[in-house]
């Protein structure tokens, strides 16, 4: 059973900082992309930030230059650092991981994250 569990979401004000983690257990990480969606309240989940095994990432237009995703293959963990937080920020965050073969997915449970003053 391939379960991603996040942590390190929280409230915090505009212009702070948090840093998501998601570890994976059992996988073989070469065989997988490792990323973040996000998700409000009717709208639909969509993408944050994703990273291959050689460490190519891609990030959605609203968080470049203030996000960044990362790795630690041995530690079959993905991170997602975010600065300069903003209200629009506000969702609760999923760790995703895509099988590059088959394109099977497994996600997280998600963390809220609340950026507010």
């Amino acid at each position: 059973q391939v379960q991603p569990v996040e942590s390190g979401g929280g409230l915090v004000q505009p212009g702070g900082s948090l840093r998501l983690s998601c570890v994976v257990p059992g996988i073989t990480p070469s065989t997988f992309v490792m990323g973040w969606y996000r998700q409000t309240t009717g709208q639909q989940r969509e993408l944050v930030a994703d990273i291959n095994f050689i460490g190519a990432t891609n990030y959605a237009d609203s968080v470049k230059g203030r996000f960044t995703v990362s790795r630690e293959n041995a530690k079959k963990t993905v991170y997602l650092q975010m600065n300069n937080l903003k209200p629009e920020d506000t969702a609760v965050y999923y760790c995703n991981i895509r099988n590059r073969y088959n394109g099977r997915e497994y996600w997280g449970q998600g963390t809220q994250v609340t950026v507010s003053s």
